[in-house]
């Protein structure tokens, strides 16, 4: 499961299109906080953390896609951390 956070103060730049739209992928909890203790980034441009990480982007489509991608790194990396514990 992948937990993706919002700050309620930066849904201006449209990330309350992206918080929707992750709303209804499989293994993504989205959460929405009041703040998230980011305010420079929350004024300048549209971001989020994914699993504690910051993800930031230029326009709100852009971070959909930046969050998808950490979703897939972070499933990769978990995935190769395994496999190496597995052969130990």
């Amino acid at each position: 499961m992948h937990i993706v956070e919002f700050c309620v103060s930066n849904m201006h730049h449209g990330t309350d299109e992206v918080l929707r739209k992750l709303e209804g992928l499989p293994d993504v909890e989205v959460v929405e906080y009041g703040c998230l203790g980011n305010c420079g980034e929350c004024y300048l441009f549209p971001y989020a953390l994914v699993n504690g990480e910051t993800v930031a982007a230029e326009t709100a489509d852009a971070l959909y896609d930046k969050i998808i991608a950490a979703i897939k790194e972070q499933d990769s990396e978990r995935s190769a951390l395994d496999k190496l514990l597995d052969d130990l």
